[in-house]
């Protein structure tokens, strides 16, 4: 019998049970518990609980992970996980005790060792992902007081950080270790949690467990279960107590879904717009959490958990003979890059198999173990093999709908039974498979004669896959060279893949195929030589040479060195500039109590926002239907550009920007209009039921390559020439013509007066009536400076409109699809050089992607032409740029605005040009390096050039000479794994292009009672800003920077702000706040002149009883900036910051994965302000360039769409990709007379440095070409992914794989 949805209703319209558990030790007794509420939306909105925060809500990135402690009957025990709380649905935590930042320790009290060390480590920058991070480590620490460096790596797979580069996080928690334990102050280095503040007692245990629930209460949970439903607004939740009552549930509702983690099922509901009106919840049936080792094998029950799996599988590796755990360890690699920590501890292994993901890790391992299943209705128990047919079409199972699966048998091998499972991602940790598999190989007694074998593969079909042909052709055949040709002839043939499959990629998919089969071919003739030769059989084993492709990836624990210049003895203990203190703000970050906009508590009438977007590219707009959205429960309005009282017109620079779409739309993700609804669900929900028709317009432009066709280009094309170009090839000995492209990556908004403007412009009332403030942010996967202004006009617009508060808090997805990003690049290049690697001459077109509308495009192509030499001093030169108009949301400001493209592509041609003249390419960059005194393409000088110093530091700092004869000798020694070396310079331009905005305010007041209120016209981000503002209010008025406070930035403080960008902010409002504290000081002065001996309080008070005013505000310009492109003449940067990077790498020349084993920085950022803040500076921006230029990269349809939205598809920089060994120096004795204390910016340049590992992926691809004998030079776009790496490896395997003619078909995605 089942139940129709119309019964399902009336079932909804009953009562359910109460939701019993705790939160930081409180009893919670939720009575109207909703099934569609997540943990992480009760905590925040329910209980106000702000220090978990949403950073994806899909479970990739683990800013919202708290833990979940609860008695396991099955396990006999209390067990704490980490667990993602954007994932978990609050049903699911009936007696369980959830704990949070919140909880365990706060600035105002105590803070737990966990929270601290982070925050004194100088392991925080934005703080947005700290909450996360500190629970991840905390939930390791309930389980493992003194854990081992690999498991803390391990628990932080499921957690991302944007800003730190991740160094000083593990260096901090290092301390936790048992090989290291805290020094207790003795180490006093950078990286000591005791250098900072005062110093306190430490021990090196974590403070005495927190109470996370009552143990009379909590013990409820050991005693019979009953059955528990939960009735919400459209979904029923049902937690059967025993198997039978889970049967008939299932055969009631056929349909139902069983969700044990929810990690699919919720990904379904809010990303898919899914809805399951009944779920049933299993996760406590005994049957589907047995454990049992049977004859054959291990049988697991499908609701057991991947971590519980993998303990149990672990247990029996220990235990049993190695020839019967080879599938067992098999699926312990599998799990060890399977998603994060958080994830593995609640998904289930029954969900897995299930969910029928044709990318699953598992399935082609259990498929090709020929694992069993036993599957149950109300009337019938069976058992199924897992083969070729259990998986009839995409995301479906044979199983009868009213089936559930029950457990499944995971056998063991035997003698002469060889097993590997193998998995390609574009990221190591927590990533989806591009092409994962398993191999297994069953030998006739004492030979090396195929008995069978069953290769499964998932990633080339809509469903896990067995290469059947390919097997068969192999059976009764001798494991040797001959078969290996056989199978890779065949698998090129039977695992064929349509050019246009989903996924794209195909030419590397298909590869992989051959090659993951050669790593198991090499592994098995290994191990089975070894077997052999016991039993006195000799066969061939394998080559030493290609020994390292049979090793799996290990990830080593990272070391590094932090080196910079300590203030001398003897100096003032008040004087703070130069000393590495934490961020002012990093304790707060650690405890959760930092607020953040999504933070502010809720006004009692708000109302929430999203937004309706087009799906169409290029389109008019015939009708927009809004009757089913506000048929929505709790909608209050639909907003469109008829409800703009001011202006629809808008943009940051130029008004070619609309609020709302009008008649006509102009990318995928073009805002057409708003529902405002009581809830950010219902909101959401109904926005997606705004049914909108279109006429859909030609020609769709996406590409560079559309645009050039079309001509489609915005206005002005800018260029720039020195020297006679055309002489200077005449006079070269060889030209060489190049192309280089450089892909996009997403975008945080740090100016204040655009959207004042912009807001008070929409709604037709002067600026003075809008008020902006900040007080930090966090969270995003970048800065951008302007396209903030996009939503904030939209809410101000629906505020307006409803008459009262509304907010919006964009879900990564959401933020990703309407925001733009770092705009592609496309170069094209001429070159001429002589023969000794001399560049003469050098004509560069460069083609960015502008997007929909201009935004700052201009300002950012002009920048790449200023950067289009890098730190290579070209005799005769032209630059051209050109602004590509295509229909893509607005591409905007990120880290290097411009600059890091145009250092790429002449990286590019000067690779090249090393290639083609086979001279070392660090000798070619060192002979075109400018010296002092040299000029640019633009006619400025160059003083105080340190690039040289820079560069020999760095030769030294990373013993390059040395390094490069060892990687010459590993590469001689090594036929399919490559490493390769680079050294990078980088010389970065400090200063608006656009000279007005080479200008800060900033207001300062002082007390009666001494103490300071700062406020300045730069926005806090990450960059510990406010912080260094504090030590130069500090210097300047000679007081502790305990007695100065910033509260935030505000338009009504400080007015007509520049934006927090182009690296000059503590330049620019460093010398405002000076100049604001020089004026208190001169009104000071009479006071101290008359009371020397007096204090700082005595002078305050006394010049305010006589009436001083102390309050006063500051202002500051850069003085001699601006620049004539007509001319080519005049001074656009006020100076430049200089800085040398040497990266060694090993690429994997079969799957195109690459480890960063080494880096060293060498960077001149003057006299620093504080080294702490600034190497954290330095090396966040190499892992964000890092994640530029080997990973980061929007993939879009050809009409338009963007398939990476979040975590999930979109991969930033993990814990596992940071250098093993990190050196970073910064420059001694190079103060810098034209910013504030001698010192210099340093948010952007670093970023550029990471293209040293751009280069040494390239250097280990070249002597990997040459044992294919492919000699010169070659293309490798940027990012360096592993398809691009493994493509770039010609071999014999990849001639099997040819590309299709491109125009024969219609790409997946294409290149923008």
């Amino acid at each position: 019998m089942s139940f129709t949805v119309e019964e399902t209703k009336i079932k909804l319209q009953s009562t359910g049970d109460d939701l019993v558990f705790f939160v930081n030790g409180k009893k919670i007794t939720e009575k109207n518990a909703e099934p569609e509420i997540t943990l992480l939306t009760y905590l925040r909105r329910s209980l106000g609980l702000t220090g978990t925060k949403l950073g994806c809500a899909e479970g990739g990135c683990g800013a919202c992970t708290v833990m979940v402690s609860k008695y396991h009957p099955h396990q006999n025990r209390i067990i704490h996980h980490a667990v993602n709380a954007c994932l978990a649905p609050l049903c699911s935590l009936h007696h369980c005790a959830v704990t949070t930042v919140d909880g365990i320790g706060s600035v105002a009290s105590k803070l737990h060792p966990v929270q601290e060390r982070i925050a004194k480590a100088h392991g925080s920058q934005c703080g947005f992902c700290t909450p996360g991070i500190v629970m991840s480590m905390y939930a390791l620490l309930r389980n493992n007081p003194r854990p081992s460096m690999h498991e803390i790596q391990e628990a932080f797979q499921g957690n991302l950080c944007r800003c730190t580069g991740y160094r000083p996080i593990l260096e901090g928690y290092r301390t936790f270790t048992k090989d290291v334990g805290c020094c207790g102050g003795k180490g006093q280095t950078n990286g000591c949690c005791m250098t900072n503040g005062h110093i306190q007692e430490h021990d090196n245990s974590t403070l005495p467990a927190q109470k996370l629930y009552d143990q009379s209460e909590f013990i409820l949970s050991k005693q019979p279960q009953r059955e528990l439903r939960f009735v919400g607004e459209r979904v029923l939740w049902i937690q059967p107590y025993s198997l039978k009552e889970l049967l008939e549930l299932k055969a009631t509702y056929p349909n139902a879904k069983l969700v044990v983690g929810n990690t699919e099922v919720g990904i379904e509901m809010k990303f898919k717009n899914l809805l399951y009106p009944v779920i049933l919840a299993p996760a406590y049936i005994p049957e589907l959490n047995i454990i049992q080792h049977t004859q054959d094998g291990i049988q697991v029950g499908a609701s057991v958990t991947l971590t519980l799996l993998g303990d149990v599988l672990r247990a029996a590796v220990k235990k049993l003979p190695a020839h019967q755990t080879e599938v067992f360890e098999a699926v312990l690699e599998q799990l060890r890059w399977f998603a994060g920590q958080q994830i593995r501890n609640v998904a289930a292994v029954g969900g897995n198999i299930m969910t029928a993901s044709p990318i699953s890790d598992l399935n082609p391992v259990f498929m090709a173990a020929g694992c069993k299943l036993t599957v149950m209705s109300k009337g019938e128990k069976r058992v199924l093999e897992m083969d070729d047919k259990f998986f009839p079409g995409y995301r479906k199972t044979i199983l009868k709908s009213e089936e559930i699966l029950l457990s499944i048998d995971i056998p063991y091998t035997r003698k002469g039974q060889y097993f590997s499972a193998f998995k390609q991602s574009p990221r190591k940790e927590d990533d989806i498979a591009i092409v994962t598999c398993g191999m297994n190989v069953l030998f006739k007694e004492k030979s090396n004669i195929v008995q069978s074998i069953r290769i499964s593969y998932g990633g080339m079909a809509p469903v896990t896959v067995l290469a059947t042909a390919t097997c068969n052709r192999l059976l009764n055949r001798q494991w040797n060279e001959e078969l290996l040709e056989q199978a890779c002839t065949s698998l090129a043939e039977e695992m064929s893949l349509s050019p246009s499959a989903p996924g794209g990629m195909v030419t590397y998919r298909r590869t992989l195929t051959i090659s993951l089969f050669y790593k198991f071919f090499l592994t098995v003739q290994h191990k089975l030589a070894l077997d052999l030769r016991m039993e006195g059989v000799t066969v061939e084993d394998v080559r030493a040479e290609y020994a390292t492709a049979t090793e799996l990836f290990q990830l080593d624990s990272p070391s590094s060195v932090q080196l910079y210049q300590a203030v001398p003895p003897g100096h003032n203990n008040d004087d703070v500039v130069g000393h590495p203190i934490m961020h002012l703000s990093a304790l707060k970050h650690a405890t959760g109590e930092a607020i953040y906009c999504d933070d502010i508590p809720y006004y009692e009438n708000e109302l929430h926002l999203a937004l309706v977007t087009s799906i169409k590219a290029h389109a008019l707009i015939k009708s927009i239907d809004t009757s089913d959205a506000l048929a929505v429960p709790g909608v209050v309005a639909f907003i469109s550009a008829k409800d703009i009282p001011g202006s629809n017109l808008t943009g940051p620079v130029v008004y070619d920007e609309t609020v709302f779409a009008d008649d006509k739309v102009t990318c995928v993700g073009h805002i057409v209009g708003a529902i405002v609804a009581d809830t950010q669900a219902h909101a959401q929900r109904a926005a997606k039921d705004v049914k909108i028709s279109y006429e859909e317009l030609q020609p769709v432009i996406v590409t560079i390559q559309d645009a050039i066709a079309n001509k489609s280009f915005y206005q002005p094309v800018r260029s720039i020439e020195r020297g006679d170009v055309a002489q200077g090839f005449k006079d070269s000995d060889h030209i060489l013509h190049g192309i280089s492209y450089l892909i996009n990556c997403p975008n945080a908004n740090n100016v204040m007066c655009l959207p004042q403007a912009l807001v008070a412009k929409a709604l037709g009332v002067p600026a003075n009536r809008v008020v902006c403030r900040v007080k930090r942010m966090g969270g995003g996967f970048g800065g951008k400076e302007s396209r903030s202004t996009i939503l904030s006009t939209v809410v101000a617009v629906a505020a307006h409109t409803v008459k009262q508060p509304v907010r919006c808090m964009l879900d990564r997805d959401e933020d990703m699809l309407v925001t733009g990003g770092r705009h592609p690049f496309f170069g094209h290049y001429k070159v001429g050089y002589m023969n000794n690697g001399r560049v003469m001459a050098l004509d560069v077109m460069l083609y960015s992607n502008a997007g929909n509308s201009l935004d700052l495009s201009l300002s950012i192509l002009e920048r790449a032409l200023f950067h289009m030499d890098n730190s290579y001093n070209i005799p005769n030169i032209h630059g051209t740029g050109y602004m590509c108009k295509t229909n893509l949301p607005s591409n905007s400001a990120f880290r290097g605005f411009g600059g890091p493209q145009g250092m790429m592509i002449a990286e590019s041609w000067m690779s090249d040009v090393a290639l083609s003249c086979g001279l070392p390419a660090e000798e070619v960059r060192r002979m075109n390096m400018y010296k002092e005194g040299d000029f640019t393409p633009f006619n400025q000088r160059l003083d105080q050039f340190t690039i040289d110093r820079c560069w020999e530091e760095c030769m030294q700092l990373s013993d390059f000479n040395k390094c490069k004869e060892a990687l010459e000798q590993y590469n001689r020694q090594h036929r399919w794994t490559k490493r390769g070396l680079s050294i990078i310079p980088t010389k970065f331009g400090i200063s608006f292009t656009a000279v007005f905005l080479n200008q800060a305010g900033a207001l300062v007041h002082v007390y009666s009672d001494g103490s300071v209120l700062l406020t300045h016209g730069g926005t806090e981000m990450r960059q510990g800003l406010h912080t260094k503002m504090v030590q130069v209010a500090s210097k300047t008025l000679g007081i502790p920077c305990s007695k100065i406070h910033i509260t935030e930035t505000s338009t009504n403080t400080v007015p007509n702000t520049s934006p927090t960008a182009a690296s000059a902010s503590s330049d620019l409002n460093g010398m405002a706040i000076y100049n604001a504290c020089q004026t208190l000081l001169q009104r000071l002065q009479p006071y101290k002149d008359k009371n020397l001996k007096g204090c700082w309080e005595d002078w305050v008070k006394a010049a305010y009883f006589h009436r001083v005013n102390l309050s006063a505000n500051g202002f500051y310009k850069t003085p001699d900036l601006g620049y004539d492109f007509d001319t080519n003449s005049g001074r656009p940067f006020n100076y430049f910051s200089y800085g040398v990077a040497v990266s060694e790498v090993e690429i994997d020349c079969l799957t195109g994965s690459h480890k960063n084993l080494h880096t060293s920085i060498v960077m001149d950022v003057g006299k620093s302000l504080n080294p702490a803040l600034d190497i954290g500076q330095v090396e966040g921006g190499f892992m964000q360039g890092l994640g530029l230029f080997t990973l980061e990269e929007l993939r879009y349809s050809p009409d338009g769409y963007l398939y990476t939205r979040g975590p999930g598809m979109y991969k930033i920089p993990s814990f596992g990709d940071i250098p093993i060994e990190l050196k970073v120096s910064l420059l001694r004795d190079t103060p810098n007379e034209k910013a504030i204390f001698s010192s210099k910016a340093v948010g952007e340049p670093p970023l550029f440095l990471a293209a040293s590992v751009f280069y040494a992926i390239k250097d280990a691809i070249i002597a990997a070409r040459a044992e294919s004998g492919l000699t010169g030079p070659f293309r490798l776009d940027s990012p360096a992914t592993p398809e691009r790496i493994r493509n770039g490896c010609e071999d014999k395997f990849t001639k099997l794989c040819p590309p299709a003619d491109p125009g024969t078909f219609t790409p997946w995605a294409v290149q923008v």
